[in-house]
């Protein structure tokens, strides 16, 4: 499997300990520069209000497979936790579209650290991205 990144972000958070619990609990912008190969796969992405970027942590540890959260002492496997290390570090976030300019996309409610490459973006769908139900525990 080869991953190819499309971009990297440039946020305000150097350091793991910078960026919020959650991207959606913050509002400074970033900005997500797509590399000029991939530049037309950006048509039409200014007609979106929301995004979800995927991308890789790259300070991320890839030996962790219990952690404890932000939110609790409990001990949970990574797999339950949206913790940054876990065997494959991939993260997502919906993030609020503020403008595009040429390659670049800025953004509000990101939580990648600075340097972050990005994976994939996708359109946030409302009706198929958000589930209705009873609220699950962080």
């Amino acid at each position: 499997m080869d991953l190819i990144p499309i971009g990297i972000v440039h946020s305000p958070y150097e350091k793991r300990g910078d960026a919020p619990k959650q991207g959606r609990m913050s509002d400074k912008e970033a900005v997500l520069k797509i590399y000029p190969e991939f530049v037309d796969g950006l048509c039409d992405i200014e007609s979106k209000k929301h995004i979800i970027v995927l991308y890789w942590c790259h300070l991320g540890k890839r030996d962790v497979l219990k952690t404890v959260t932000p939110w609790g002492p409990e001990v949970k496997g990574v797999f339950a936790t949206r913790s940054p290390s876990r065997p494959n570090p991939i993260a997502f976030c919906v993030a609020d579209l503020v403008k595009v300019e040429g390659n670049k996309l800025y953004v509000k409610g990101v939580d990648a650290l600075d340097g972050s490459p990005i994976l994939d973006i996708k359109p946030y769908v409302y009706e198929l991205d958000s589930i209705k139900g009873p609220e699950d525990t962080l």
